[in-house]
């Protein structure tokens, strides 16, 4: 194991300690071991599409609840640099030859939709 591998799973075990008991705490999304599903946030019906290309793997999920798409914002803000994922801006994050992409929009009703991408650089 390598240095950076050692350090973002260190990163994620304290995550994981420090992160609230209960429902939805310690979630994480179905196709991407390491990226957190913000507590009051369900993966979609729809699942996800995960596709492994020879320049990298191709990732879309997507998750809602009732959230401000402000407080969704701010917890991906704060949360995914401690993953590695390094903040480009704009929901933009890059890590280890990929983009993440984290775009957050309401949908009415107090609801808000979450997309993640994750596509090769």
């Amino acid at each position: 194991m390598d240095t950076r591998s050692a350090l973002r799973a260190l990163v994620l075990a304290l995550f994981l300690l420090a992160a609230p008991h209960g429902a939805g705490a310690g979630q994480f999304l179905a196709a991407v071991e390491d990226l957190p599903l913000m507590p009051g946030l369900a993966e979609t019906a729809e699942g996800s599409l995960v596709f492994e290309t020879p320049q990298g793997r191709i990732i879309e999920a997507s998750a809602e609840g009732r959230l401000k798409p402000e407080a969704v914002q701010s917890f991906y803000d704060a949360t995914l640099p401690q993953l590695g994922w390094q903040p480009v801006g704009g929901g933009f994050f890059r890590r280890e030859g990929e983009v993440l992409t984290v775009t957050v929009g309401g949908v009415g009703g107090g609801r808000v939709l979450v997309h993640f991408s994750v596509l090769p650089e």
